[in-house]
């Protein structure tokens, strides 16, 4: 499988979420070799949408020349398409945005009804592309927190989708945490396997991946501590 990972968090490598992205891979790569190319969206050189939609009428051609064109093209080249993000405003950061919006030229004006909604018709075939995102929070526990980031992915892949939600996820970057924080990597690891041996992760997995490592009210004491 080509695995395409664009990593939103402007941290790159040293991000938290990027902790959860990486174990879940090496499960992938456990059951079945992998090809994974990454991509640090902050180091792309990618303009704002200007909402001109030229991209939809002329062919899927954007006025702007910069790095999304080979983007674009590594996505419809890939099996699997991975967001990793941290989640900033209770939404994914700016540079992974401003990716995200650049894919128009992937649509058509042309609108089709899907359920009781519409959607653009698309102006490649992708229909083969699988969808993954993972985000990580800083804050106790799962609640109020992810359910934006988690409809906007959802609705912007509304087909073969899998979502990990991981809070307290600065601790997979602190070393005196590694006796909570390497059983959750496992976990996640399991989850990969999973995946890849069957294309999707069960809701009891999941269940366990997305609920904190520590109890809530001694990680907000140990960050409140910490200020």
């Amino acid at each position: 499988m080509k695995i395409l990972v664009l990593n939103g968090s402007p941290k790159k490598d040293l991000s938290d979420t990027m902790h959860i992205t990486r174990a879940f891979l090496e499960g992938m790569k456990e059951a079945a070799p992998q090809e994974v190319r990454v991509i640090h969206t902050v180091d792309q050189h990618v303009e704002y949408c200007s909402g001109c939609f030229s991209c939809m009428r002329n062919g899927g051609v954007c006025i702007h020349d910069d790095d999304m064109r080979s983007i674009l093209e590594e996505i419809l080249s890939s099996d699997l398409l991975v967001l990793s993000f941290p989640l900033y405003c209770y939404g994914m950061p700016a540079s992974l945005k401003a990716v995200m919006d650049r894919t128009l030229p992937l649509s058509r004006m042309t609108m089709r009804r899907a359920g009781d909604r519409y959607e653009h018709v698309g102006q490649a075939d992708f229909s083969r592309l699988r969808y993954l995102m993972v985000c990580g929070c800083g804050f106790p526990n799962s609640r109020n927190n992810f359910e934006a980031a988690v409809l906007q992915f959802s609705l912007s892949f509304p087909q073969n989708r899998t979502i990990l939600t991981v809070p307290e996820s600065p601790m997979f970057n602190v070393k005196e945490a590694e006796s909570v924080t390497v059983p959750k990597l496992e976990q996640i690891r399991r989850a990969g396997r999973q995946y890849a041996e069957t294309g999707e992760v069960g809701e009891d997995l999941l269940k366990e991946i997305q609920s904190p490592m520590i109890p809530e009210e001694q990680y907000a004491a140990i960050v409140n501590g910490g200020v």
